[in-house]
């Protein structure tokens, strides 16, 4: 059986910039795509904060260019799902990697960049205005709300942090928070307190998200009286969280309490040799494309170094 040099799982910006690099070097990257090919920028109208796109550009065709340009350069990418790996644990280990079809490969090293998925509320409504105005990244997509009214999903620190972020560009920002208290930090508590255009909402959840083709509105409801109100806005933004796409590491890699990657000091290295992980399944900080972008350069670079050690 062939033995990659290295085999890319996930096909955001993270795995696609990692792609570009180790094609560059050398290292004749397989990338399977799995199920959600480009990862979350497909699911992104318009891409506005990417270095190199004066004019913005939307999150498939951004995709795509990103993947023609590790195709250039001799990356083979897969349209499959990786649905089991056997890690080495040993420095020049090979590592296994079984896809849904049943093929089994094998590599050298592995860089994983399958992401995070961000937490919906499940509404339909909701789902069908996802890029009509439903957002799960106010620093993403908050600058298209610019002076409008808008509204915010979430009581911990990244929904007060957007919120705040919100606040300083547009008119006024309700939050709604599902309990009677905010699990957000006390200092961000008193930040978003102390700014006077959010309208704070305890106890406060959405009963429809109200559009045909573009969010015009929410329906909310009061869960300790059920009282209904009707509140007009043109974006929605849903900041109850993301969950890593990590299962398929899981008891071979160490990660932290809520399932993201830990990678070493300010590399992409796992405590796995061989093994590196970039963008989202490792970050829950910054979470933007050119960071994941950053990452995936910094585990193709990575995967080189470890390469040449193994074969000195």
């Amino acid at each position: 059986m062939e033995v990659l040099k290295t085999l890319i799982i996930g096909s955001g910006p993270a795995g696609y910039t990692a792609a570009i690099y180790a094609a560059r070097a050398d290292l004749k990257p397989v990338l399977y795509t799995g199920m959600e090919p480009g990862g979350q920028l497909t699911t992104t109208t318009e891409v506005d904060n990417f270095p190199g796109y004066p004019e913005g550009v939307d999150g498939p065709t951004m995709m795509v260019q990103l993947q023609q340009q590790a195709e250039r350069f001799g990356t083979e990418v897969r349209l499959e799902m990786i649905e089991k790996v056997v890690l080495s644990k040993t420095e020049g280990g090979v590592h296994k990697a079984f896809t849904a079809s049943g093929t089994e490969l094998q590599a050298k090293t592995i860089i994983i960049s399958t992401g995070a998925t961000a937490k919906y509320l499940g509404l339909p409504s909701e789902q069908r205005l996802r890029g009509g105005g439903v957002s799960a990244c106010a620093v993403c997509d908050g600058f298209f709300y610019k002076g409008q009214e808008v509204a915010i999903v979430g009581g911990g620190d990244t929904a007060a942090e957007e919120a705040t972020y919100l606040a300083n560009i547009c008119t006024k920002v309700t939050m709604l928070v599902r309990k009677g208290e905010m699990r957000a930090s006390k200092a961000m508590q008193h930040r978003v307190n102390n700014t006077p255009n959010i309208d704070l909402r305890y106890n406060s959840e959405i009963d429809e998200v109200l559009g045909d083709q573009v969010v015009e509105g929410i329906r909310i409801i009061n869960n300790q009286t059920q009282e209904t109100e009707e509140i007009l806005i043109t974006g929605l933004f849903i900041a109850i969280g993301h969950k890593p796409n990590t299962e398929l590491f899981k008891g071979q890699l160490d990660m932290d309490d809520s399932g993201y990657i830990i990678t070493k000091g300010k590399s992409t290295k796992t405590n796995l040799p061989g093994v590196f992980a970039s963008g989202d399944v490792q970050d829950k900080e910054y979470r933007q494309a050119v960071t994941a972008a950053g990452t995936g350069c910094m585990a193709a670079l990575d995967a080189e170094r470890y390469l040449q050690h193994i074969e000195d």
